[in-house]
């Protein structure tokens, strides 16, 4: 709302060209198609939380370094 207590309406969109729309509608498939790779699993890790994320750096009661 503006000053005045009415609404303000947003602007009118301008129309998409055809080019516009056919680089939407391909940039929108190759989204879909795009594979989400997992996290390889770590061998050997600590496990558990990330001590950088959450400042935890120790084991089982025991302060580790690394």
């Amino acid at each position: 709302m503006d000053n005045q207590g009415i609404a303000a309406t947003p602007p009118a969109a301008k129309p998409l060209s055809a080019a516009a729309k056919r680089a939407l509608a391909e940039a929108e498939a190759r989204r879909k198609a795009e594979k989400v790779e997992k996290a390889a699993p770590e061998i050997g890790g600590r496990g558990g939380a990330d001590p950088a994320r959450f400042g935890d750096w120790e084991i089982n009661g025991r302060a580790i370094d690394f």
